[in-house]
């Protein structure tokens, strides 16, 4: 979606070392300033759904959690342990998603030229500040996936804005960045979610799967975005419940994808994908990732869209639906 070169993890790291971190803070600012004109500059008239007349769009989240996990009871592969105890595995399992998982990613977007959307956990941000301003500064969004990891559903309206807001300022003081997307703690808002997040200037949320394309609802009787999110498509799920093999995911994967782009023919479609820091970052799953987009790429009028630059184009495109 940008002219701007990608930015090699090895060149990113020399970068900061030498001092230039507010040049690529700049470098994902001025990103996300272009895609917003872009999206604003371009019609559906004619039969074309997406931008620059692109025929299905494929959306991929890369969330950022690792470190805002409680310290017992957190849920992974390894067996129940009895909360008195600190679950030390657990941990190690987590820091994998920073450690290793992460970067991994952030290579494969660069070598592909995709551009994802991030979720934030504030609390995970704040321990790996570092990392989170990589993520933007190689031109990927930071959206607001709660301070910490905490469910939103019981909270209180106070409550919600104190988090959201907490969550808001720890991305802007890592990235430069103010979130406008969100993403509840397993889709789970409250009734009072979208207009706490609208008050706090969001644009969008995905705490919805009842689409394949994007859609508005009023809040306050004004338009808010909804950027559907995935199960089907979720690595959470699919490698655990039912478990499948990376082969397996792939080419569940290759037969969404047909069933879409043959359906984008006459109709907006839009593909989403869901990956987390410490699960598709491993080698072998970063490898069938890496398979499908390049399976995707060799279809003409593909197009890797960040949530951001696909709620702002539902806000002024043509029969966007509006439920």
């Amino acid at each position: 979606m940008s002219d701007t070169l990608p930015i090699n993890r090895r060149q990113f790291l020399a970068g900061a070392a030498a001092g230039s971190t507010a040049l690529m803070l700049a470098h994902g600012a001025a990103l996300a300033a272009t895609g917003a004109s872009k999206m604003t500059a371009t019609s559906t008239s004619g039969g074309a759904f997406w931008p620059n007349g692109a025929r299905l769009a494929i959306s991929i989240s890369m969330q950022f959690e690792a470190g805002a996990q409680p310290e017992r009871g957190a849920s992974g592969p390894f067996p129940p342990l009895d909360p008195k105890y600190a679950d030390l595995p657990m941990q190690s399992w987590y820091d994998y998603g920073v450690k290793e998982g992460i970067p991994r990613l952030l290579d494969l977007w660069d070598r592909t030229g995709v551009k994802v959307t991030s979720h934030m956990v504030g609390q995970a941000v704040d321990r790996s500040p570092r990392l989170a301003r990589e993520i933007v500064a190689r031109g990927h969004e930071a959206a607001a996936h709660g301070q910490t990891w905490e469910p939103q559903y019981p909270m209180t309206p106070e409550q919600e804005l104190a988090a959201y807001s907490a969550n808001i300022a720890s991305i802007e003081r890592a990235t430069g960045m103010r979130p406008v997307g969100f993403n509840a703690f397993w889709l789970r808002g409250t009734p009072n979610t979208l207009s706490i997040l609208q008050q706090l200037g969001f644009l969008y949320h995905i705490d919805n799967v009842s689409r394949d394309e994007p859609f508005t609802v009023a809040v306050k009787g004004k338009p808010f975005v909804v950027v559907p999110y995935t199960l089907r498509n979720n690595d959470i799920v699919r490698f655990d419940s039912p478990a499948l093999s990376n082969e397996a995911y792939l080419s569940d994967l290759k037969a969404e994808f047909d069933v879409l782009y043959a359906e984008a023919g006459s109709r907006r479609r839009m593909m989403s994908i869901s990956t987390h820091d410490r699960i598709s970052g491993s080698p072998a799953r970063v490898k069938a990732l890496e398979q499908f987009i390049r399976y995707a790429q060799g279809h003409a009028g593909v197009a890797f869209m960040r949530k951001d630059e696909i709620a702002r184009y539902a806000l002024q495109a043509d029969k966007v639906p509006a439920d």
